[in-house]
């Protein structure tokens, strides 16, 4: 136990350069200890003491021979370093001792008592092994050709036959069992586990079937893609080859658990330490993914499933990975061969699928295919936007960048506060509209014309991407909060929603917004991330639409959608009660309207003073058919069911406004409204009103008209039957 953790110590030494001259006394101590690992790998029961000792040896010989490399110029650089006393030639000849512990060890993998027993010595084997040939090709001096042809030795003798062994695929098959992200519960922590130190809790208690469990598949899965990693990174020969380990059912059925709508995993001490190992995994294999698809001239049948992995990788990733948040940014995310879609067909399906459900065509510079197409074509823009608009802090990326890459020299610490939430927030897709939109309430300028127009542009064309082939990715964005950031672009500034790409990016993202199967759950009654009170975004909209519409239809469009009936009163009253101005400019024609004009009928209204206010509006002539013809058939629909309402339980407040709205009907001069007013029967887009007419009225309503109107004057109109 003694010497398991005098060699846990020397390996933190060695990573900070320290421990060289030690090393070269107990030279060879090292070399006969490491000899004979392979003996009692195969002569003995693995006992958890001596496997731990094992790992805890070539550990030490991990660190240092990645000190051993030819980074002491990049230490120097670095305040307080200390170059490494350790050269090359004092740790090549380790990789001949290490080769044969690791393929003892896999000779066990079909026994999984046996392959369990054996705890972190083929993990240790493997990071050795990575760290060895990532040494080896950074040598000034030293033939490529050596490491290379070694590389292609290793694969065939010993990684080829590794993934082609059944026995391998079940521990992918175990990684959603083990994942605290797709079973939380595998991730209780032991009673005793200090929050500061978390891995002291996973030494025991810690269930077998998790994480860090003593059948876990994440810590042997993990090395094996950074050994890969490495290895395609210096020969890119080996890529077609090694990266067949991504197409395991196991691995796959994994991914696709991931991308599953879940809940977000609750963030303790000891879950958070577990899921930035898994997520680390995760990175690891999307890596690799992304190697493989820079190499193949026709898209990976799981690149959009690849693609699906990195965008939820992202949106989940903690502070403290911030390098893995840059790296995916910079590599997977913006990648046009995780975009199959692309040369499969997908454009053309999208202009398919909106024929079928808008039942026309538009036209053909705005088509959801084209715009889909251009997007692919200006990913490396839409790229560049991103990483301006979701950069991290500096000293955050540097510190991570240093910890991943184990130069832990610039390390300012190892301890991480408890994180509250991601790294991004949920709705990242959206930030550079979100930027726009406060750097223009900040500052009335705002960025000259070109910079607002093409990011608003950029930023538009990755949303309608992910709205319309990896709407997964926008799962924790709710439809409501979506339509808010939609309405940012018109309120950056007077100009930016005239420009036409904009105007057919916000076109088809409004239809995205309406379909039936997404139209239900638009709720602009709950609360929003990042939005404290949608009626008051609303009321700086309508403001901002009477300023400098000029009757724009999409500005419109967007104006009439929170005004459906099933919707808070507050957003109709804010329309008709303090902006009735705005009314002459919202000429959006019944037959561009994005929804049915049912939804803005049904049910009849029921709050008495949008009623007197709709009534006001008809009469005053505010609201008229040519100004505003879809609020026309609105305010006329309530209107008439409501002064032909006849509720007994209606309170005398409500009787006597019925009475003198239904009496005042009968008293306008205006023959066309009353005849509306009156007549009215239900709504139909199709016709130039928006509603049908009675010929004559029903003999209920006509007998209740008669009743209410007995002995007034009919103002020179004609009998209503």
């Amino acid at each position: 136990m003694l010497n398991t953790e005098a060699f846990r110590l020397w390996a933190v030494a060695a990573s900070y350069g320290q421990g060289g001259n030690l090393y070269r006394e107990l030279y060879p101590v090292l070399i006969r200890a490491l000899q004979a690992v392979p003996k009692e790998l195969s002569t003995h029961l693995p006992q958890p003491l001596s496997m731990q000792r094992i790992a805890s040896l070539l550990t030490v010989l991990t660190q240092l021979t990645l000190t051993a490399s030819d980074t002491a110029s990049k230490l120097s650089d670095s305040a307080g370093a200390t170059p490494s006393l350790i050269t090359w030639t004092q740790v090549s000849g380790l990789q001949p001792l290490v080769e044969p512990c690791l393929k003892q060890t896999l000779k066990l993998l079909p026994r999984p008592k046996m392959w369990n027993a054996l705890g972190p010595v083929p993990t240790a084997c493997l990071l050795f092994l990575d760290a060895y040939y990532q040494a080896w090709s950074q040598q000034p001096g030293l033939c490529p050709g050596d490491w290379l042809q070694d590389m292609e030795r290793l694969s065939e003798e010993l990684l080829l036959p590794l993934l082609s062994q059944p026995t391998l695929d079940s521990l992918w098959n175990s990684l959603g069992r083990c994942s605290p992200l797709c079973n939380p519960q595998s991730c209780a922590p032991s009673p005793e586990a200090l929050s500061s130190l978390v891995s002291l809790g996973c030494t025991g208690g810690c269930p077998t079937l998790s994480l860090a469990g003593s059948a876990s598949p994440f810590p042997v899965l993990t090395a094996l893609l950074s050994f890969f990693n490495t290895l395609v990174r210096i020969h890119k020969g080996l890529c077609g080859q090694l990266a067949t380990v991504l197409a395991a059912p196991g691995l796959q059925n994994y991914f696709l658990q991931c991308v599953a709508p879940m809940a977000a995993p609750q963030l303790t001490p000891f879950s958070v330490w577990a899921l930035r190992h898994e997520y680390h995994l995760q990175y690891l294999a999307l890596t690799l993914a992304q190697r493989m698809a820079t190499l193949q001239p026709v898209p990976a049948t799981n690149a959009a499933l690849h693609h699906s992995m990195a965008l939820a990788l992202l949106s989940r990733l903690l502070p403290g990975s911030e390098h893995l948040a840059h790296e995916l940014l910079l590599s997977c995310i913006f990648r046009l061969e995780f975009l199959p879609e692309r040369a499969s067909g997908g454009p053309e399906a999208a202009d398919f699928s909106d024929r079928l459900s808008l039942g026309s065509s538009r036209d053909s510079g705005c088509e959801r295919g084209a715009l889909l197409a251009q997007a692919c074509q200006d990913l490396p823009s839409i790229r560049s936007c991103y990483l301006t608009h979701c950069s991290l802090a500096q000293a955050s990326l540097l510190a991570s960048q240093a910890l991943y890459r184990r130069e832990l020299q610039r390390v300012p610490a190892l301890l991480l506060p408890l994180p509250k939430e991601p790294l991004l927030p949920t709705d990242w897709p959206f930030l550079p509209l979100i930027h726009l939109y406060h750097q223009s309430s900040d500052t009335p300028s705002g960025f000259p014309a070109a910079d607002t127009v093409g990011t608003a542009m950029r930023a538009l064309q990755w949303v309608l991407v992910l709205e319309s082939w990896r709407p997964q990715a926008l799962w924790a964005v709710p439809p409501a909060a979506r339509l808010a950031r939609l309405m940012c672009v018109f309120l950056v500034d007077s100009e930016l929603f005239r420009e036409t790409p904009v105007q057919h990016l916000v076109a088809a993202l409004l239809a995205r917004l309406c379909q039936p199967e997404v139209l239900p759950d638009l709720n602009l009654d709950c609360p929003l991330p990042g939005l404290t009170s949608f009626p008051d975004l609303y009321a700086n909209f309508l403001e901002h639409f009477e300023a400098v519409s000029f009757g724009d239809h999409l500005f419109g469009a967007l104006v009439l959608l929170p005004l459906q009936r099933r919707f808070s009163v507050t957003l109709r009253l804010a329309l008709f009660g303090e902006h009735v101005g705005a009314l002459r400019a919202l000429g959006l024609p019944l037959t561009q309207l994005p929804v049915s004009l049912e939804c803005y009928t049904r049910p009849p209204e029921d709050n008495l003073d949008l009623l007197q206010l709709y009534f006001r509006a008809l009469v005053t002539s505010a609201l008229r058919p040519h100004w505003c013809p879809v609020l026309y058939a609105v305010a006329v629909a309530h209107v008439n069911s409501f002064i032909f309402s006849q509720d007994p339980k209606s309170s005398d407040q409500v009787k006597a406004a019925r009475r003198n709205m239904l009496q005042k009907t009968w008293l306008l001069a205006d023959e066309g409204l009353q005849q509306h007013l009156l007549h009215y029967k239900l709504p139909n887009s199709s016709l130039p009103e928006g509603f049908e007419l009675y010929p004559q009225l029903p003999p209920l309503r006509q007998q209740y008209l008669q009743r209410l109107t007995s002995g007034m004057p009919q103002n020179g109109i004609r009998d209503l039957v």
